[in-house]
């Protein structure tokens, strides 16, 4: 079923949580992921974790794209992971992208939060990322 995966087969939640008000490079993104032919929802800015993975739940996403740039991606992009794992979710994709030092990308990854692209990061690189990792959960189903 996605051995020939596209962007076309996947739903992707662009969310901005938390108290960031800069949405440029995610509404960029949402455009990029539009034109490369993936279904793109777009939360809004200043959402909570809470409300993030209700949205992906609701919108039955392969995918949360969660950008911040005020430096609380250790508390909140951990915090989405955490909810998706407590209601027992393993089938959504979770990439980070912001202002992430370096220091802290080994510790999202382990809680399962992939890429951590910063500014500058090539829009076809994030895609091909998204791809991979939709691809990589839907093979555990």
């Amino acid at each position: 079923m996605f051995n020939k995966l596209t962007s076309k087969n996947i739903r992707i939640l662009v969310g901005k949580p938390g108290l960031d008000g800069h949405d440029r490079g995610a509404l960029i993104l949402c455009k990029a992921l539009m034109k490369s032919g993936m279904e793109v929802i777009y939360s809004g800015l200043k959402i909570t974790p809470n409300n993030i993975v209700k949205m992906a739940i609701e919108e039955d996403v392969d995918a949360i794209a969660l950008s911040l740039l005020n430096g609380a991606h250790m508390t909140i992009f951990t915090k989405i992971s955490q909810i998706l794992k407590e209601k027992d979710i393993k089938n959504i994709a979770i990439i980070g992208g912001g202002i992430i030092p370096d220091e802290d990308k080994q510790k999202l990854e382990r809680n399962g939060i992939t890429g951590n692209f910063g500014p500058g990061t090539k829009l076809d690189v994030i895609i091909e990322h998204i791809k991979s990792e939709v691809y990589k959960k839907k093979g555990k189903e």
